[in-house]
């Protein structure tokens, strides 16, 4: 890895004079706050030199023109909600803040659109579009705590995604700092476009390491006045996951369909307080159904609810909110249970979801760690939240290679990818070059060779060409 230059107190001076005194910190509690986003295991932490929380793009630019200067590494920090070690400043330098930047700039119900600062925090979108009537169908798990920008960054998936498709699908525009300061403007409200590469994709899901995002403009989509949660309890776990692609052939367009396993179900039971049934023995299915007619609502239930019980369903029932909070407090249930654990995110084609939850339980059962499963089943996401327990440092870190090592290999060979959300952080850059198609490697590595010659911008991540 690359060795970068000091923050030195005339750098600091600088610092301060593009945002600000009070927006820039190196005091141990600020450092110490930003060692680590949500990683857990203090072997992958890291300390900052150096906080700063920008107030404009052109805040920004400054402090990326500085830094190409005087070669220090700048980590752009969103929410901090990554699980993938994404805004963990693996080699030190600059942690910037994207939180001063969180305002609504404007919300447009005639155009559907809406444009927010990238520090947003993502609840406050999705409440900005209710407020006119129309919904933002971007809807990670962390959606009360992760900002916009973060999502983007990071091309976040989350429940709705099966229906709607994950965060790129959502943007109109971006406006992004490039590594070198320049402020570029990428996208278009149009509905057509084929004017030159389509830079702003590119940008969106490269985890910080192509540019900063600052601005996004989103679409946004009619409200359904009908909705339903549907909650599909099995207490065979194959028999669960076997009716996902059963669902999605029978055209229920369904807006999520997620599984957890039973352990995940006690887990979250527990740390919920709640208890929705089969509590020793079920492994849930809970889909959410959406319509503009409600006959058609009605028709896809029945439906539903005979097509789960034909296949084995041991109780099919209507469900509340309680179901999503089960749902979504899953990984803060496991790390009751585990302080260090790691959450993977495989990716696979559709058809192939049972199967690779399925075959990869099964191989997680020869390993020393205790696994905990669930997944966005509907759109082929599969989590597997592995925790340390009570192993020591080496025999979690073999246990953990060996397993990795056959899920990786499994699920290329079914056609899958390393992850689906998370993103490859700084968990998984040597398996993404051990794993990539060698051409789509070089395409990746000349153009952040191309656009971060000096390797400033969130270095350590995705890729490690230097």
């Amino acid at each position: 890895m690359k060795t970068y230059q000091p923050i030195t107190g005339e750098v600091l001076a600088e610092l301060r004079s593009i945002v600000g005194e009070k927006y820039v910190w190196t005091d141990p509690d600020h450092l110490e706050q930003y060692k680590t986003d949500e990683e857990t295991d203090p072997r992958k932490f890291h300390l900052p030199e150096a906080v700063a929380a920008p107030g404009s793009a052109e805040e920004i630019s400054s402090i990326l023109k500085l830094a190409n200067r005087e070669q220090f590494p700048v980590t752009p920090r969103s929410g901090g909600t990554s699980v993938s070690d994404g805004a963990i400043p693996v080699c030190g330098g600059l942690v910037l803040l994207m939180e001063r930047m969180d305002k609504i700039l404007k919300v447009d119900p005639e155009g559907m659109y809406l444009v927010a600062q990238a520090g947003a925090r993502t609840a406050a979108v999705q409440q900005a579009a209710r407020e006119q009537g129309l919904f933002y169908a971007g809807d990670p798990c962390s959606a009360d705590s992760c900002l916009i920008g973060g999502n983007l960054a990071t091309n976040a998936g989350g429940d709705k995604a099966v229906r709607y498709g994950t965060t790129r699908n959502q943007v109109h525009a971006i406006e992004v700092v490039l590594p070198n300061g320049r402020i570029a403007r990428l996208g278009t409200r149009s509905k057509k476009n084929t004017t030159g590469y389509c830079l702003d994709q590119l940008v969106i899901g490269s985890e910080g390491t192509l540019g900063i995002i600052t601005e996004v403009t989103l679409k946004l989509l009619p409200q359904a006045p009908y909705k339903a949660d549907v909650l599909a309890v099995f207490t065979d776990q194959a028999k669960a996951t076997g009716i996902v692609p059963v669902l999605l052939r029978e055209g229920l367009d369904p807006t999520s369909v997620e599984f957890m396993d039973n352990a995940f179900v006690r887990a979250s039971s527990d740390y919920s307080q709640l208890d929705l049934g089969h509590y020793e023995d079920g492994s849930y299915v809970i889909l959410t159904l959406e319509c503009f007619d409600e006959d058609e609502l009605d028709k896809k239930l029945l439906k539903l609810d005979g097509l789960c019980r034909s296949h084995g369903a041991a109780d099919v029932s209507m469900a509340d909110d309680r179901v999503w909070t089960l749902r979504k407090n899953c990984l803060e249930s496991a790390r009751v249970l585990s302080k260090v654990m790691t959450s993977d995110d495989f990716v696979v084609p559709l058809d192939k979801i049972a199967q690779a939850i399925d075959e990869l339980s099964a191989e997680a059962k020869k390993y020393p760690f205790q696994v905990f499963t669930l997944a966005h089943a509907g759109d082929g996401n599969l989590h597997f939240a592995i925790l340390k327990g009570e192993l020591s440092d080496q025999e979690w870190e073999e246990a953990l290679d060996a397993f990795h090592a056959k899920a990786y290999g499994y699920i290329y060979a079914l056609g899958g990818k390393l992850s689906g959300e998370h993103g490859i952080g700084a968990k998984k850059v040597k398996q993404l070059a051990q794993l990539a198609d060698p051409g789509e490697l070089y395409m990746m590595e000349t153009i952040k060779r191309a656009l971060d010659p000096l390797d400033i911008l969130n270095p350590g991540k995705v890729l490690e060409v230097f």
